[in-house]
């Protein structure tokens, strides 16, 4: 039997894609109805639908049916697992060229999915260490440089990007799942020997609340963390249809330093005050220490603190104020990072301490001692979503002067 194909000429682009593909599929019907003669019921043209709608090509659209799959290659891409691929090829050139890599270099890639971000490190650097969870994923970026000069430069680790312990690097480049940005991003921030910088793809309200400021609506627990460890700018916008498949929201990349030294303070001390200030950010901070919960919590720790100076001596109680938190990961515990900015309660009245009542008495000697350290400092009338790093470590020293410790 003998197949006539209609002629091509007058074809050109999207148009021939689909041309050949109606004369495919009216062909293979003639061999279908053949087979069905013949006693083989086998639906070869149906086969062919199935076909063309997993690999319906950029820009052209499935037949018919619902939205097929995203897939690379055979390898189905899973959402739930942040798997979101950058497919534009001048963008990932951009990244690299923002990295500022040396060919000394040893970059740390988290998430390299199949591979396209990875191949253009391995050109201007000395060895990529790419960390993936999807075993799929590690064999296709593994496929991609055998038989090629960057075999050699290339090791993958398979496992939890959050339970790996990382290896030496100078620098990190990835575009991270969105759902740990938080956590990754204190993990490279804990990590000794400092690495040089980090330029990673962040979901966009993310990392606008990386580089946010004081007065900013997105300045947050989240921002005076992040920048009390590093300096963090801002170097792209990328829209969601750069991505394969692409997400829900936009994102941007942004370029992490880490300051060396850190400042010199217990990190615990500095997380327990800036979470009381930040629960209620656009209250003043006199409103803040006069409520009975935060004075509650003021009392416990400093009869703590009293305790352990009886049991260890008044030196190893001042040390214990002063020695830094040797990991700083503790400031990425940030839960809903965006419930610590809401105003909860945020008439606050009935919360205040009432003087007149004979069993607040403990509590209004800590509101006194609170409210003192405040009025030294000029920032009774401030609020937390006004003051900067430097005001917020004046404070911190303040409080401990005082006797009033956050953990």
């Amino acid at each position: 039997m003998s197949l006539c194909l209609p002629t091509a000429s007058s074809y050109s682009g999207k148009g021939l894609v689909r041309f050949l593909y109606q004369s495919l599929r009216g062909s293979l019907s003639q061999i279908s109805h053949f087979h069905q003669r013949s006693g083989d019921s086998s639906n070869i043209s149906k086969g062919i639908d199935e076909r063309w709608d997993d690999t319906a090509m950029a820009g052209g659209k499935a037949v018919k049916g619902k939205p097929a799959p995203q897939r690379f290659q055979g390898i189905q891409f899973q959402k739930s697992k942040g798997q979101h691929i950058l497919k534009n090829p001048l963008l990932v050139q951009s990244i690299v060229q923002k990295a500022g890599l040396k060919s000394t270099d040893i970059v740390l890639e988290i998430g390299p999915g199949t591979g396209n971000l990875t191949m253009k490190l391995l050109e201007v650097c000395k060895k990529v260490v790419a960390v993936e969870l999807d075993p799929r994923m590690v064999l296709e970026v593994t496929r991609r440089v055998q038989g090629t000069p960057y075999a050699n430069k290339l090791q993958v680790i398979q496992g939890d990007i959050l339970k790996t312990e990382l290896p030496y690097f100078d620098v990190c480049v990835a575009n991270v799942p969105y759902q740990i940005s938080s956590p990754i991003t204190f993990k490279l921030l804990s990590h000794r020997p400092l690495f040089r910088c980090a330029v990673i793809m962040f979901q966009k309200e993310f990392a606008q609340r990386l580089v946010a400021q004081p007065g900013d609506s997105l300045f947050c627990r989240l921002s005076v963390n992040t920048q009390l460890l590093a300096r963090v700018f801002h170097l792209l916008k990328v829209g969601k249809n750069n991505f394969r498949p692409p997400p829900k929201v936009d994102s941007s990349v942004v370029r992490i330093e880490p300051r060396n030294p850190l400042p010199p303070i217990n990190f615990k001390e500095w997380d327990g005050l800036i979470r009381l200030c930040f629960n209620r950010k656009n209250k003043t901070l006199g409103s803040i220490f006069r409520q009975k919960a935060v004075l509650a919590l003021i009392e416990k720790n400093y009869k703590t603190f009293q305790a352990l100076q009886e049991a260890g001596g008044s030196e190893s109680g001042i040390l214990q104020a002063r020695v830094p938190a040797v990991d700083p990961s503790i400031l990425g515990d940030l839960g809903e990072d965006q419930s610590m900015e809401v105003d909860v309660n945020a008439d606050g009245d009935g919360m205040e301490i009432e003087e007149e009542d004979g069993a607040q008495q403990g509590n209004t000697f800590f509101k006194e001692k609170c409210l003192g350290v405040l009025a030294e400092g000029g920032y009774e009338d401030k609020r937390s979503s006004k003051l900067t790093q430097d005001d917020f470590l004046r404070l911190l020293a303040l409080f401990n002067k005082a006797g009033v410790h956050f953990t």
